[in-house]
């Protein structure tokens, strides 16, 4: 699973200008750098709603990898799960489409979702990727 992930923002001019001014001032090494940045302190500057929302909606925080063998556990325990993550989640390439329905009830993820298109197809209904 890669490190990062790329997305697409839209800024003005003005403040693409100031962004390029502080590269140019050596500041940052690049556009990407100085987003990157600003992403962190704003994260940092929030760490407590994150840590407190992740607590009390029973959230992962960081890396979920989805297995058979944990879905099989699951099931023979009797129990439905709802799972939520902050980060990243991936299901192993060979999960059953139908043990993944017959154990999951709800999938939310703030992030990055990595998902068969078999199984995507299979559990859309219980899929809540945000933001939307």
């Amino acid at each position: 699973m890669p490190e990062t992930e790329k997305i697409t923002i839209n800024l003005g001019p003005v403040d693409l200008g100031q962004i390029d001014l502080l590269v140019e001032q050596g500041l940052y090494s690049n556009r990407s750098d100085f987003i990157r940045s600003a992403i962190r302190s704003k994260l940092d500057r929030h760490e407590s709603v994150i840590q407190e929302t992740a607590r009390s909606w029973s959230l992962v925080l960081g890396a979920e990898h989805i297995t058979n063998r944990w879905l099989e556990e699951r099931r023979e325990q009797g129990k439905k799960v709802a799972i939520r993550v902050i980060g990243a989640l991936s299901f192993a390439k060979d999960v059953d489409p139908d043990l993944a329905r017959s154990v999951i009830d709800s999938i939310t993820v703030f992030g990055t979702l990595r998902v068969s298109p078999a199984l995507r197809e299979a559990l859309a209904d219980r899929i809540t990727k945000r933001p939307t």
